[in-house]
């Protein structure tokens, strides 16, 4: 089997550090801490902010309004990973829009 595969797949790469990141220097426990809670507080945020918009009572454009304010709170909370939100949170607010608003 290991000569069907090409030579480049059976290197292993070492990961690349992230940018900042010195060797060696762990996050202390107040750190990590830290981010439990504002992942957690996140997590509320959307959470309401999904369960306001599914009980209809908004406009579509209050509703988008909505998650705008709720994507600028957790770029507040999480600075730099507008991506992060918009891989995790941007398909559930969709989903959300289109099953509520009908939209197309």
């Amino acid at each position: 089997m290991r000569e069907l595969l090409p030579p480049s797949i059976l290197n292993f790469v070492e990961p690349t550090a992230i940018p900042g990141d010195v060797p060696g220097n762990k996050p202390t426990q107040a750190e990590i801490d830290e981010e439990s809670r504002r992942i957690r507080r996140l997590r509320i945020l959307v959470h309401l902010t999904l369960d306001t918009i599914s009980s209809g009572d908004l406009s579509p454009e209050e509703a988008s309004g909505m998650i705008a304010a709720t994507r600028r709170v957790a770029l507040e909370m999480f600075p730099g990973k507008e991506d992060a939100f918009d891989l995790i949170y941007r398909p559930q607010f969709q989903r959300l829009m289109h099953a509520v608003y009908r939209l197309q």
